[in-house]
């Protein structure tokens, strides 16, 4: 359980927290216990979150320091692309070292491997590039809003971002190395590690034919600029359509493997119960009588123009926000203002891409007193949002439609 105690204190000036070679500056003062905070998330998170300032960020929202792990607020999602300096920084292990791109290597190799190889950043940039805009979401978004509670990271609606990512396909860094016809998964380890000889390491796998998708990536680049460092600099695995725990950064290590990965982040962490949510893409090699590997993001949306109980003007007002599925793509959003006894399609913005956010709008007409407003995204595969959220013991997959209420007056 995260208490104050795994906190920095914000009073004083000058401090700092190393976290191997990575040194932070003083915390930002908080404001207000729980600013920024997700409505409904325990209210004990309101005790230690606070918004703090991290190198090259905005003011995000600190749920814990070490490792760090920092939501962006619900007001850095009205546009489509989440800036550098807006994104949440998730980490697992807090020892984050400063990497020189000059000498940077990726081992590429494995038991499904013919010839292992070193890859250099440079050697990287030189093979064909891609672009892909994708959300990067942690499987544990929302985790806060559980009820009954559940253990880990109290996330509410930020843990997420989409940007524009750019790099080499793994499929290519793949060949490098002769990938054979053995290979079930690819497994990725980064330059990020453990404090304490006891935490396991945090390695990851995806099945081979994922791996091999084009729009499964190296990336060393966000949004047209060099990854920030908390978001993985030098080069970081980009899997679209997948929750972010694929999503390694500081990559040191590809291997294509003809067993299955078996470390704790594989066997026993980010798992959820068989057959309970609509998912397609699964994986198999990695699956238990009980329970599977999580991997594609359900179906979801969030309205970003208002925050539960904001007060409003009465007459005509436009509610937005953003809808995002594992990739097959947004066929429609709706509203309903009046309890879920009626739907009305929003409009949808600019397109993307499939695996983007899909950036939405609707007006109504606010009346005097309390506006109950409900929204609901479906994709083209026809899976729609729950009314009611689908338990698990990690707290993932939170896809329930958000309902909130403006005050007109």
């Amino acid at each position: 359980m995260i208490t104050r105690r795994n906190l920095l204190g914000t009073a004083g000036t000058g401090a700092v927290l190393a976290f191997a070679g990575l040194r932070f500056p003083e915390f930002a003062q908080a404001q207000g216990a729980a600013a920024g905070l997700t409505a409904g998330v325990p209210e004990g998170v309101g005790s230690y979150a606070t918004m703090a300032t991290l190198p090259g960020k905005k003011p995000l929202i600190l749920l814990s320091d070490r490792p760090p792990n920092y939501e962006s607020p619900l007001e850095y999602f009205r546009t489509p692309i989440t800036p550098n300096d807006q994104f949440f920084v998730r980490y697992h292990l807090a020892d984050i070292p400063e990497i020189d791109p000059k000498t940077y290597k990726i081992k590429v190799g494995g038991d499904a491997a013919a010839t292992p190889v070193e890859i250099s950043l440079d050697d990287l940039k030189a093979l064909p590039a891609v672009e892909v805009v994708a959300v990067n979401q942690c499987s544990g978004n929302r985790r806060g809003l559980s009820k009954p509670h559940v253990a880990g990271v109290e996330w509410g609606y930020g843990a997420m971002g989409c940007a524009k990512w750019k790099g080499a396909k793994l499929k290519d860094v793949l060949a490098k190395a002769g990938i054979k016809k053995e290979a079930i998964e690819v497994s990725f380890n980064g330059a990020d590690g453990p404090v304490v000889d006891k935490t396991p390491d945090f390695i990851k796998s995806i099945p081979a034919w994922k791996a091999l998708e084009d729009t499964t990536i190296v990336a060393y680049e966000m949004n047209g600029q060099p990854l920030p460092h908390l978001n993985g600099a030098p080069a970081r695995i980009i899997v679209p359509g997948w929750t972010g725990t694929y999503w390694m950064k500081h990559v040191t290590e590809i291997n294509a493997l003809s067993k299955p990965q078996g470390g704790f982040w594989m066997a026993a962490a980010y798992r959820i119960p068989l057959g309970k949510f609509p998912i397609r893409d699964r994986f198999v090699s990695q699956e238990t009588a009980v329970n599977t590997p999580i991997t594609e993001i359900v179906v979801n949306s969030l309205i970003t123009s208002h925050r539960d109980g904001a007060k409003v003007k009465t007459g005509k007002l436009t509610v937005s926000g953003m809808a995002w599925d594992g990739g097959y793509g947004i066929r429609a959003v709706e509203v309903s203002t009046d309890g879920g006894n009626s739907w009305t399609n929003a409009k949808l913005g600019e397109d993307l891409g499939p695996f983007a956010f899909r950036p939405w709008s609707f007006d109504f007409s606010a009346k005097k007193g309390k506006n109950a407003v409900m929204v609901n995204a479906t994709n083209k595969l026809g899976q729609s949002q729950t009314s009611e959220l689908i338990f698990n013991p990690a707290g993932y997959h939170n896809n329930v439609m958000q309902n909130i209420s403006l005050m007109a007056g």
